[in-house]
């Protein structure tokens, strides 16, 4: 990240499931201190994850062992009114204003018991965002030291350039994976390496399709990741991991499972070097069709 020595673990965890996975704060410690002996440093959040307790859940945990901030990387994302029992908004929306990013900022940091966020993200592109005054915003929170970096997830190409023009920007957060390879193609990861800004990736098991999909495309990947895992000795999760980690973007991908034997196995993909043949294979396998 430009003039900063701020950086994010080479794996992110995601904690977009956390409330689904039933711990109670003893556990939930002792997840983040096996994440951290992996190497996985940075803590993937959003305001609205699990219906907006999921946050509040990890910094329970944060408060019953306050050493462990100084070792992590906290990310979290805002901008999506989702409608809840407490938020009867008529309908799920997207609000970038500098009164809602403040009051989310501000609630993301009492939810997580910390006196500053390392990164926080755009979570959708607001198609009313008004570029200068959101920058704006971003600045004054920055000043107040609340907020390290900024960036923003699933913006377009041209999206992340015009907010990056008002204010820099630290990342795009995107999806990428076996079974959705949209980011090759539409500018977002060549702008990445233009900018020399790291993304960062979600969902790269494809929501779990990868494993238990039944589709053409799933089953067509399947078949073939499961022949270049075995030959090469790698679980399934470690190839796709190395599979996103080859792009010259040097991309970070975020895992989403409470498991830490599958954390273990997305940080092995950092000791895999797919070459060309085994990567092309894979995309192969995805379209259905051989390179044009």
């Amino acid at each position: 990240m430009p003039d900063s020595p701020f950086a994010l673990s080479p794996v992110v965890a995601g904690l977009w499931r956390l409330v689904d996975w039933k711990l109670d704060v003893p556990a939930r410690v002792r997840w983040i201190e096996q994440a951290l002996e992996l190497g996985i440093t940075s803590f993937d959040h959003a305001d609205i994850y699990g219906d907006y307790r999921a946050e509040a859940l990890f910094g329970e945990a944060l408060k019953a062992a306050p050493a462990l901030r100084g070792r992590m990387q906290l990310v979290t994302k805002c901008g999506i009114r989702l409608r809840s029992a407490q938020r009867p908004y008529r309908l799920n929306h997207y609000d970038t204003a500098a009164v809602y990013v403040r009051a989310q900022v501000e609630q993301s940091l009492r939810n997580l018991h910390t006196e500053r966020l390392d990164l926080v993200l755009i979570h959708r592109p607001d198609y009313l965002m008004d570029a200068a005054a959101l920058a704006d915003t971003f600045a004054t929170l920055t000043r107040e030291g609340k907020v390290a970096h900024w960036g923003v997830s699933n913006h377009s190409a041209s999206q992340f350039a015009l907010l990056n023009q008002h204010h820099p920007l630290a990342t795009n957060q995107l999806e990428l994976s076996p079974l959705h390879l949209d980011a090759l193609d539409d500018g977002t990861l060549d702008q990445a390496q233009q900018l020399g800004l790291r993304p960062m990736i979600w969902s790269p098991l494809g929501g779990g399709r990868l494993f238990g999909g039944g589709d053409a495309q799933a089953l067509r990947v399947r078949t073939e990741m499961e022949a270049i895992a075995a030959r090469r000795g790698i679980d399934l999760t470690t190839l796709a991991f190395a599979w996103i980690l080859r792009h010259p973007s040097r991309p970070h991908p975020i895992t989403g499972s409470g498991r830490i034997e599958r954390l273990r196995d997305a940080v092995a993909a950092l000791d895999v070097k797919l070459d060309a043949e085994d990567w092309y294979a894979i995309w192969t396998a995805s379209k259905g069709h051989p390179v044009p």
